[in-house]
């Protein structure tokens, strides 16, 4: 007897597994085709490139003076530079907080005020990547020795790199 012709040997049943097997390939192709559908047809939301950082424009009065402009063309300045903040200290500092149309923020201050002696780096200072804390506090450091300006309605704060803080109140105009 050879084993073709022995039929005592039980067949395992194919046909529920091949229904099975049929059934969930087939869920698989519809829903596949179905979501390929809605994004042809712009139904399905697609990813989003990453957000670029949204620069808020800071309430602005006037326009900076013409020397603050100046320097603002000289740093990168988009546009014109507007008031955000002014202040004059006890000392006789008048401090400049100005904004370009793109947002940018930039800090001139001047010894003695605008009618005083104008002397960049000697009696004045501007500078570029100013920091605004959402509060009102303004913040620049200079790029050669690190000193950090620090102003708000209230006082200019200048702390220098060996340590050194000056404090500055600001007085009413």
């Amino acid at each position: 007897m050879t084993p073709h012709d022995d039929h005592s040997q039980q067949r395992q049943p194919l046909f529920i597994p091949v229904v099975i097997t049929t059934v969930l390939l087939t869920i698989i192709g519809m829903v596949g085709g179905y979501l390929l559908a809605e994004k042809r047809a712009g139904n399905a939301p697609e990813p989003r490139p990453e957000a670029e950082p949204t620069i808020s424009l800071l309430p602005a009065g006037q326009l900076c003076l013409e020397r603050t402009q100046k320097m603002g063309r000289q740093f990168g300045a988009d546009g014109e530079l507007r008031q955000v903040l002014r202040v004059r200290t006890k000392k006789r500092t008048v401090v400049w907080i100005c904004q370009d149309e793109s947002g940018e923020l930039f800090y001139h201050a001047n010894k003695g005020g605008a009618d005083a002696e104008w002397v960049e780096n000697k009696t004045a200072l501007f500078l570029d990547k100013v920091s605004h804390d959402g509060a009102g506090t303004f913040s620049a450091t200079t790029p050669t020795d690190r000193t950090t300006f620090t102003v708000n309605s209230e006082r200019l704060v200048i702390a220098h790199t060996d340590g050194r803080v000056e404090e500055q109140d600001v007085v009413p105009e």
